[in-house]
């Protein structure tokens, strides 16, 4: 497995492959384990996906599971999903699994790696993403990497049974620092 390295973080790559062999060769446990899952209903969804189709159901993706280099526990992930390598250009997707690890740097580390990743190795042109307007963290990092507003999407998102706003933002490769 392919794997990048920050200066507190071990970003293991998930494919759609790597994702098959999980889910057809492990137990549930070592699943719950190896994807840094917190209860067997994380479990079930991730279940529910996988057998749904992840590359239907996020279009084609390449995500990074964080893994804090301190205690080897997975935090977080990171990636690109609705990739459309025809046209040079996917969405970036991020989270942290536990309170504990926010408000650290832990993910603008990780998010630098990614987008490093995508446009060298990707070569990607465009990254895409979307985030609640009431999203403060995730607004303030992608503020950091220099993405550019691009408007709001109306009821964009199905949060609960509510319909949600989300605001789109982009960075193309030219932009990028390094």
């Amino acid at each position: 497995m392919e794997i990048l390295e920050t200066q507190r973080l071990r970003l293991r790559k998930l494919t759609p492959l790597v994702m098959e062999q999980v889910f057809t060769t492990m137990d549930d446990n070592s699943i719950i384990d190896f994807l840094g899952l917190a209860d067997f209903e994380s479990l079930e969804k991730e279940k529910e996906k996988y057998q749904k189709g992840l590359q239907t159901y996020n279009r084609s993706f390449i995500n990074f599971q964080l893994i804090n280099k301190e205690n080897g526990k997975v935090i977080g992930g990171c990636g690109f999903h609705t990739w459309y390598p025809f046209h040079d250009r996917a969405e970036l997707g991020y989270g942290l699994f536990y309170d504990n690890y926010k408000q650290k740097g832990l993910m603008s580390e990780a998010v630098k790696a990614v987008l490093d990743y995508g446009f060298e190795k990707m070569n990607l042109h465009r990254v895409e993403a979307l985030t609640a307007t009431y999203n403060t963290a995730s607004l303030k990092i992608l503020k950091n990497f220099n993405f550019k507003l691009e408007g709001t999407l109306r009821e964009h998102y199905n949060v609960d049974g509510k319909m949600e706003d989300s605001v789109m933002y982009s960075l193309l490769k030219h932009e990028h620092k390094k």
